[in-house]
């Protein structure tokens, strides 16, 4: 057998890149776990919910619409007006139609909303550096942004090719 792989054939992940792989496995699976945990237990949110309003927060009006509030939380549509809703029930949204051809819809944080995004967000910051930041060197900040911005290009990418 060659070094030559055939297009069909896999490329069988070294022991260097078996070691990435798991190690961030780990982080993928265990950190938003970890995060949603403590974030209802703290601030009856779960961290997707905070990641939202987080979000709207930060937008001019507190608002944006659906489609491109999913895609600045990485959620499919259908997860996120589920999301929503259930948010929009406890009075921290508020969802309206915007005029016009389509179906675009707006979500508005609502002062409860940031009110409690604002209430959770020193737990969250705790959380992050607790769990993340307070165990990387200073020099590993920029590598993790590197890292993080190529695989997020990368999943966008292939999910901008798959729409086609």
């Amino acid at each position: 057998m060659t070094d030559v792989h055939r297009q069909d054939d896999p490329q069988w992940l070294d022991d260097a890149e078996m070691q990435a792989w798991l190690a961030n496995s780990a982080i993928m699976i265990s950190l938003p776990a970890a995060l949603d945990a403590r974030m209802r237990r703290e601030s009856d949110l779960t961290f997707f919910e905070y990641m939202a309003l987080s979000v709207l927060s930060e937008q001019p009006e507190r608002s944006l619409q659906m489609s491109e509030l999913a895609a600045r939380t990485a959620a499919s549509l259908s997860r996120l007006s589920h999301v929503v809703g259930r948010m929009e029930r406890r009075g921290l949204v508020v969802r309206a139609r915007l005029p016009g051809a389509g179906r675009r819809t707006v979500a508005t944080l609502t002062e409860a909303g940031r009110g409690v995004v604002v209430a959770a967000a020193p737990g969250h910051v705790a959380a992050v550096r607790e769990y993340l930041l307070d165990h990387l060197e200073r020099r590993d900040l920029a590598a993790l942004t590197r890292i993080g911005g190529a695989v997020d290009a990368a999943v966008r990418a292939e999910g901008a090719a798959g729409g086609q």
